[in-house]
């Protein structure tokens, strides 16, 4: 009997669910791109294994952070690596796998319907397939538009050749989320000028509002059309961008060190930036370590909160967090159901939002406390770094370069894990519960 079992151990095939596969492609992906970036050809001088590695998740992860500068670190082969990892990572591996397969007039099967449904985040399988395909049109679409309008701007400045390839670099990293830039000081030399400030922004909230939501848009004539999950993340986006931008504004107002010493046009141009940025962007038109201590820990909670639901952004989501609200809300009235404008929450969806704001946590608090350890810097330091991780932001105080080897694989672990989600995390190790038993209700003393 033991040996039968042994033998089954050995020679059966392995059955991944589709949360495990996933998270197995996007390792390959990260390892791929780190052993690219490894080689002599992509970088001037040679990168350690440690540096490529971090890299080449923090580009798979569209998230930003570097442990070296991108911009004279890397060749043109180094680069475009780099841009190929983040447009991948951030449009999904298996969005363009299934391109490959539509290309190759194949059939898409139910488990790689399973594997896209959880990559985008969809309740169902229902139109997975159509909502890729209009996904990559939309995007490829949206991305050349952003080019043309940036090579208007640089190529003046840059030359033909170098200005349109710094339009396409900017624009991939700002739609898909990320915050690499290849200029050392990010876009802080651009903190003014207009086209600049509008292309990059109207990329990162196009990008970060999310596909289903883009794709609602382009085919409903009228408002009323839209669907639920469309219209809470169009007022709760212009929402908190409207009331981040003004926080900003007025923290920073007087600070030498960001908005201080500029223009009154330039302080507006420059908190309009910085209070869209922070939701998972990671670009910068001011000194981040400069910024007061309370404009800091308002970015932090932007951070954290992210960009919407099966877009380039991370976070737990701007309507995970809404869902929160909402439910705490309903509890301070007294009612026993969550309604947002005049739709009734399923019990499935609050219970999902309260587990992935709690998973999230606790990935946070894991980080905070294991650099705290390993790391000799201030703890609102410590905790931006992992939060920016976390969210795969990108934004830093100057720590990332100083990090330790542990503090760069606690990072690594942490963008890994924030980028392909919590609640990804938890199905690939959780085994799922097929009891049907009801137990007798019980009372526990809360708060």
């Amino acid at each position: 009997m033991k040996v039968e079992k042994r033998r089954a151990f050995l020679y059966e095939p392995i059955q991944l669910n589709p949360p495990q596969i996933l998270a197995l492609l996007f390792l390959v992906l990260v390892l791929a791109g780190a052993l690219l970036l490894k080689l002599p050809i992509a970088s001037e001088k040679g990168v350690s294994w440690i540096d490529a590695f971090f890299t080449a998740v923090s580009a798979a992860t569209v998230t930003g952070l570097v442990t070296v500068d991108p911009g004279s670190t890397f060749t043109l082969f180094g680069e475009i690596v780099i841009l190929f990892l983040i447009q991948v990572g951030g449009l999904g591996i298996m969005s363009f796998a299934v391109l490959v397969v539509l290309m190759l007039g194949k059939r898409i099967g139910i488990k790689q319907r399973l594997i896209m449904q959880e990559a985008l985040n969809q309740p169902s399988i229902g139109g997975v397939i159509r909502l890729v395909r209009n996904l990559l049109i939309f995007s490829l679409s949206i991305e050349a538009i952003a080019v043309i309008l940036l090579s208007f701007r640089w190529v003046p400045d840059l030359g033909w050749g170098k200005g349109i390839y710094y339009s396409i670099f900017h624009t991939i990293a700002a739609y898909n989320n990320a915050g690499f830039g290849l200029w050392p000081d990010n876009l802080v030399r651009y903190v003014g000028d207009p086209t600049v400030n509008l292309v990059i922004t109207l990329l990162i909230i196009t990008g970060g509002i999310g596909f289903t939501v883009l794709v609602d848009l382009w085919y409903s004539k009228k408002w009323k059309d839209l669907s639920l999950h469309s219209r809470i993340m169009i007022w709760s986006t212009l929402f908190v961008n409207v009331v981040s931008i003004l926080v900003f504004y007025a923290f920073e107002y007087n600070n030498p060190h960001t908005l201080g010493h500029l223009s009154l046009g330039e302080k507006i141009w420059a908190a309009y930036f910085q209070g869209i940025s922070p939701r998972t962007a990671g670009f910068n038109t001011i000194d981040i370590a400069g910024m007061r201590q309370d404009s800091l820990l308002f970015m932090i909670m932007l951070m954290f909160i992210g960009a919407g639901s099966a877009s380039t952004g991370g976070g737990i989501k701007l309507t995970t967090f809404i869902v929160i609200i909402f439910a705490v809300l309903t509890f301070l009235r007294g009612k026993n159901e969550v309604t947002v404008l005049k739709r009734t929450i399923r019990t499935g969806i609050i219970l999902r939002a309260l587990a992935i704001a709690t998973i999230s946590m606790l990935l946070v608090f894991t980080g905070v406390m294991l650099l705290a350890m390993t790391e000799k810097a201030p703890f609102l330091t410590i905790l931006f770094e992992v939060v920016s991780a976390f969210g795969t932001v990108g934004l830093t105080m100057g720590f990332t370069f100083k990090l330790t080897l542990i503090g760069k694989i606690i990072i690594i672990c942490v963008m890994f894990l924030g980028k392909i989600g919590p609640l990804t995390l938890a199905f690939s190790i959780a085994r799922p519960d097929k009891s049907n038993i009801r137990y007798p209700d019980g009372d526990l003393f809360t708060g």
